[in-house]
């Protein structure tokens, strides 16, 4: 029955060179049954993202490139996609598709019928915070000279005749937005590759990746094993499972979810371009439609997803023979398609369709070169559109495997944003449950937390500050207290997050009390997802045989600042890249002589400890240690700090600014009180031994009383730094912002390198042409007036600014 489906789908398209290059199908009569020994990249999986990264490679004058398919060139899911290519979609992710249209622009002036055609969307919106989500969104796409277009009801369904348009409060037109055929780009892109010299190899199943010297060394497959440079996993539904082929495994956290559609009989609609009907998104039907030929194709995202293939061990190679019909849940879907297209009504349901796809923890693409294994690249987890990311995706890979690094800003999309927990097979099927409908869903800034997969990595202090009215989000899978219930007493419901808004917080009036303590008192934050990771001497402990400082030469070279400092200070500084961005924003103790204890944001846990390994001096001399789950941090702000931390230790709490100590508190031992915040305001962070932790709060607690001490939320945290203008990881600081433009100047030591007192440091001459050149874009502060926050809509981030008319820059963060 599936296979006589398949035939209705929409299918390769004929061009003329199919058979151009090399392809072998292995186990057939005419093959050799042997691959290449031998090739400077090997590619596992030849859909969409295979070939796309094929195709660029050799586009870069790489033709020694080996393209393996368990099956045959495009048998996996990638060309069961809807073919619709949006635009309108947030700015990591539009410059991606941007980048694929412009590659299946090229295919098509080229003379290859991909079915690329401008048909343009219209974008949905039932409610008036819909309408909101839209306008924002409109507005930071503007500027790029993309059209957006708001629109009234009465112009969508002008443009879209079959269109129920009673309950819409708008929708925005986008009129570049394309479609194309997947499964004619997956032919065209192979066929292209072969023709520069790619070689596929279809029936060749992976066995595993062998390594050497903690690098990618060869490839084992079912008929051979190939020597390489470099291995590229592209293998869409089973890049997990050949992630975990590998000494040491690579996590590639991604999961199929069943993701269904449908083709309708012909409606014998006009197929020119001119009467060509837009694609509609329906966000809060969870819904899209699109004309394909006379028909129409419609699917969904839904709210309350199901993971594919509960029931097996391994995702099958003959994934089509476990796939189950659900027909009461596809009536229930047909159903939406029909409140919103009233012209389906008097069509015979069609049969609606499973076609699983790659979904990500976090609903955003994964690729990059792995923690784990040096040279081994990833690229999978299109999340329900592979053809609208993998043009895009395939050109940056090939480009950072050519030139060594990236050359886009990759930290949404970076493999190495992820811990092994993300790559529990549990955790991804209980997460992918909603991951998919929020594809559709408005994710209100901050304020868009996930149900599902929670409770996973806990603070010692989670139990006690949940019965305290704290109301959690998650970073890195860690349960961290956004704020506090202040209206919440033992023995009521637990507190939770409210619906999100474009406003005013509905939780704002306790944030204004975390605040005030803060500003006035006391606030007791628990921050102890920070990423920690000690830097110490190695093996070889004199560096390079010369009685040198081996960490300090290593963290010499590592840094922007100066971080020759005294032992028991602490000094901020930036990690960069050869461009002058930022790889890591950190503060690091000076312990010893020769052993410092660096601070980094949660969200750098894989991804720094991996720069920094990378870096590490070849002689052993140098050595890391991850210690995040071994402290719990407990931030203490406000101008009574001092006065609650005297009477919590016999010791002089009265410490220089950027310096550290290790005190008894209460009848903790070995707690290290370090003179900031990470807010800009007067206080501590105290680094407790875990086993320590639930004493030192409680101490903390009950002393604290008497100075008008309060629990405090990381949300109030985060308006605490931008109110003393501290820049964001991942916000602000980025691969491709400098510390000059950050405003950070501070961060940075030019001067001592002239003076030949501090070596030279990773993106030093890239900051010094800065500095002889001057900047371009510079981070600003702006206090925001005529503004009645109860009534008006709030600045967020990603909002354009404008001076004189003018497009200027782009808001960061807002608070």
């Amino acid at each position: 029955m599936w296979n006589k489906l398949l035939k209705t789908v929409p299918g390769p398209r004929a061009t003329g060179n199919h058979t151009c290059g090399t392809v072998v199908r292995l186990g057939s009569s005419e093959a050799t049954p042997q691959v290449s020994r031998q090739a400077r990249v090997v590619v596992a999986g030849a859909g969409l993202l295979g070939n796309s990264v094929a195709y660029h490679l050799a586009d870069n004058g790489w033709s020694n490139v080996l393209v393996l398919d368990q099956s045959k060139v495009g048998s996996g899911t990638s060309h069961f996609g809807s073919g619709t290519i949006g635009l309108f979609k947030p700015t990591p992710e539009r410059n991606i598709v941007v980048e694929s249209l412009k590659l299946y622009q090229r295919l098509q002036d080229q003379g290859h019928d991909i079915g690329l055609r401008r048909c343009g969307s219209l974008n949905l919106a039932q409610t008036h915070d819909r309408v909101i989500a839209l306008q924002r969104r409109a507005a930071y796409i503007l500027p790029t000279g993309m059209a957006a277009e708001l629109i009234d009801s009465e112009t969508a369904r002008k443009l879209h005749p079959f269109l129920y348009t009673d309950d819409l409060q708008g929708a925005v037109y986008v009129p570049d937005d394309c479609i194309a055929d997947p499964a004619a780009v997956v032919q065209v892109l192979a066929s292209e590759a072969k023709r520069k010299g790619v070689k596929y190899f279809e029936g060749c199943q992976v066995k595993y990746i062998n390594t050497k010297n903690e690098r990618v060394y060869s490839v084992e497959t079912d008929v051979g094993t190939i020597t390489c440079e470099y291995f590229v996993n592209c293998s869409g539904m089973w890049a997990r499972e050949l992630g975990l082929k590998c000494k040491p495994p690579v996590r590639v956290p991604a999961y199929p979810a069943q993701h269904y559609y449908a083709l309708t009989p012909t409606l014998q609609l006009p197929t020119d371009d001119d009467n060509l009907l837009p694609c509609i998104r329906d966000y809060d039907s969870n819904l899209y439609a699109r004309q394909y030929d006379q028909s129409l194709l419609v699917g969904w995202f839904e709210k309350d997803a199901k993971p594919a293939f509960e029931e097996t061990k391994d995702i099958p190679k003959a994934w089509q023979e476990h796939l189950q019909d659900d027909p009461d849940h596809c009536a229930a879907l047909w159903e939406k398609a029909v409140d919103r297209l009233p012209v389906l009504r008097d069509l015979r349901m069609p049969t609606v369709r499973n076609s699983p796809d790659n979904f990500t923890p976090d609903g955003r693409f994964i690729f990059g070169e792995s923690a784990e294994v040096k040279n081994y690249f990833v690229a999978c987890g299109m999340n329900g559109n592979p053809l609208q990311g993998s043009g895009g995706v395939g050109k940056a890979l090939a480009e950072w495997i050519v030139s060594g690094t990236p050359t886009i800003d990759m930290l949404p999309f970076n493999v190495q944003r992820f811990l092994d927990l993300h790559n529990n097979r549990q955790y991804l099927q209980q997460r992918i449950r909603e991951v998919v409908g929020r594809q559709y869903a408005i994710l209100y800034p901050n304020q868009a937390e996930y149900k599902f997969a929670r409770k996973l990595r806990c603070s010692p202090l989670y139990s006690v500050l949940e019965a305290r009215g704290a109301v959690f989000g998650t970073k890195m899978g860690y349960e961290r207290a956004l704020y506090f219930d202040a209206d919440y007493r033992r023995g009521d419901p637990l507190p939770t997050l409210p619906e999100g808004s474009f406003y005013k917080p509905k939780f704002f009036q306790h944030m204004e009390k975390e605040y005030q303590a803060c500003a006035q008192h006391v606030g007791i934050i628990d921050i102890s997802s920070f990423s920690k990771i000690e830097i110490k001497p190695g093996i070889q402990s004199d560096a390079a045989g010369s009685g040198g400082n081996a960490v300090l030469s290593y963290l010499q070279y590592m840094c922007a600042n100066d971080v020759n400092i005294a032992v028991g200070h602490i000094v901020h500084t930036g990690m960069l890249n050869e461009r002058g961005g930022y790889e890591n924003d950190c503060m690091l103790i000076r312990q010893t002589e020769e052993s410092y204890f660096m601070i980094s944001p949660s969200s750098q846990q894989t991804r720094i400890y991996e720069w920094m390994s990378r870096n590490l001096p070849t002689d052993a001399s140098v050595q890391l240690n991850d210690v995040t789950s071994m402290y719990t941090v407990i931030n203490v702000v406000g101008p009574k700090s001092t006065l609650l931390m005297s009477e919590l230790s016999n010791s002089d709490v009265r410490l220089a600014p950027f310096s550290y100590r290790k005190l008894n508190i209460g009848y903790a031992s070995d707690v290290m009180i370090m003179s900031f915040t990470h807010t800009g305001m007067p206080g501590y962070c105290l680094y407790v031994p875990s086993e320590y932790a639930l004493h030192v709060y409680d101490r903390l607690i009950t002393r604290g009383r008497d100075y008008g001490a309060r629990d405090v939320g990381t949300l109030t945290q985060r308006l605490l730094r931008i109110d003393k203008f501290i820049p964001f990881w991942g916000d602000e600081l980025t691969s491709m912002t400098t510390p000059f433009e950050a405003g950070v100047f501070y961060s940075v030591r030019l001067d001592i390198s002239q003076l030949k007192k501090k070596e030279n440091f990773i993106g030093r001459q890239a900051l010094e042409r800065q500095k002889r050149d001057g900047l371009r874009k510079r981070l600003v502060l702006f206090h925001v007036e005529d503004i009645d926050i109860d009534k008006d809509v709030w600045p967020w981030g990603g909002e354009p600014l404008y001076r004189n008319n003018e497009f200027c820059g782009t808001v960061t963060s807002a608070g």
